[in-house]
């Protein structure tokens, strides 16, 4: 038995998700590797450095997963509410006092080693998890309005709020997660379409607020973005670029490390490396990717359906619509099906932060998984014993 083979047996779990994190994290060492050259060139640094720093990122990122996966996922329900208390004050550090970057204060220096860390990661996480473990809490009486509607919307409300200011793309999408996470929780519709509300009237607030503060908030950016994708049908620049990509690129590619647009497309190895993945490897490159996705949103959604405690369904629900929504939204920006956003790609864009939570995430879920490879063998081991 080959080596692959002897721990491809070993691993437990939904083997699918295992191949999944496999092939996003290839393509990510191929494809950063290839469309780090400009930012190599800004930098007066080599392609290897980029490489090398992936590598590590990627191999940190999947030693988190193995150790999240060897967890039991009940444990994170106990540490729920001390992550989200440990959230709520980064954010607001980072809110006043983060690095800015493209005037975006979305990152904090990490003592003694240099290297910086983007908070949101970190509360998307803590509030998914807390969100998760109230709502299987609060079952026997989840449509009531007081006792369990109220409870939960405070967190989202205020994590939200918070990176709303430097990161709407963001905020928007992990408050689509939580809406969805309600739904599936069974929290009555009529509550929910009230949560909505609340989030219209606190991205009202937000607006108001950036015409008195704009160096809190980023309200010229969100304009200028929306502007160029309703009046604009050819899209900026960047948009152009990412088209051309795709369109060079064709069925099957210009082969790897062989992509003209990275040295056109800015951040093509974040935000845009989509565009490159199609030019590189084609539109069959981009299926792959799209589909590792797709297959990722099924595979939990039978977790879901198996999964005999709530906790752990809602959990892995969460956790996936939170990498898959991002995933699509990247990809529907190269495409010019949406504005930009900013959002990488989750655990192919180059980065360190996001892989590592994005990485955590699939610990968690395959940790979900493995209890229930584990409960459905002793439910069978106990009905042959009957037998």
């Amino acid at each position: 038995m080959s080596f692959v083979a002897k721990i491809y047996r070993d691993l437990k779990g939904d083997r699918a998700i295992w191949i999944i994190v496999a092939v996003l994290t290839v393509f990510s060492v191929l494809t950063v590797y290839s469309a780090s050259g400009s930012l190599a060139y800004q930098l007066s640094r080599n392609t290897e450095y980029y490489l090398m720093k992936q590598v590590v990122v990627i191999a940190l990122g999947l030693g988190l997963t193995y150790i999240c996966y060897q967890l039991n996922y009940l444990k994170y329900s106990r540490i729920a509410p001390l992550l989200l208390l440990i959230s709520i004050p980064l954010l607001m550090y980072t809110f006043f006092f983060g690095n800015a970057v493209n005037e975006a204060r979305r990152w904090i220096n990490v003592p003694l080693i240099g290297l910086t860390f983007q908070t949101s990661d970190f509360a998307k996480l803590a509030l998914i998890i807390y969100l998760a473990r109230s709502i299987s809490s609060k079952q026997d009486y989840i449509k009531d309005f007081n006792s369990a509607f109220v409870p939960l919307i405070l967190p989202v409300l205020v994590i939200c709020g918070l990176i709303a200011p430097h990161d709407l793309s963001t905020a928007a999408l992990l408050f689509m997660t939580c809406l969805i996470m309600m739904f599936i929780g069974r929290v009555h519709i009529y509550n929910i379409g009230v949560l909505f509300l609340f989030g219209l009237v606190l991205l009202a607030m937000i607006i108001i607020l950036g015409q008195f503060f704009p160096e809190f908030v980023r309200l010229d950016t969100w304009t200028t973005r929306l502007t160029d994708f309703f009046t604009n049908s050819d899209g900026d620049y960047q948009i152009r670029q990412a088209k051309i990509a795709i369109a060079d690129g064709g069925w099957f590619g210009v082969g790897p490390g062989n992509s003209i647009q990275r040295n056109y497309l800015p951040y093509a190895y974040a935000d845009f490396i989509y565009a490159i993945i199609c030019e590189e490897y084609g539109l069959l490159g981009g299926f792959v990717i799209l589909g590792m996705y797709l297959w990722l949103f099924f595979r939990c959604a039978a977790i879901v359906t198996k999964c005999p405690k709530a906790f752990g369904a809602i959990l892995a629900i969460g956790l996936c619509l939170n990498i898959v929504i991002q995933a699509f939204a990247n990809i529907a920006v190269s495409v010019h099906m949406v504005p930009v956003t900013g959002l990488t790609l989750p655990l192919v864009s180059y980065g360190g932060s996001s892989i590592l939570v994005t990485c955590i995430s699939f610990g968690i879920i395959l940790s979900v998984s493995k209890y229930i490879e584990h409960a459905s063998m002793n439910k069978l081991e106990f009905n042959e014993a009957d037998e």
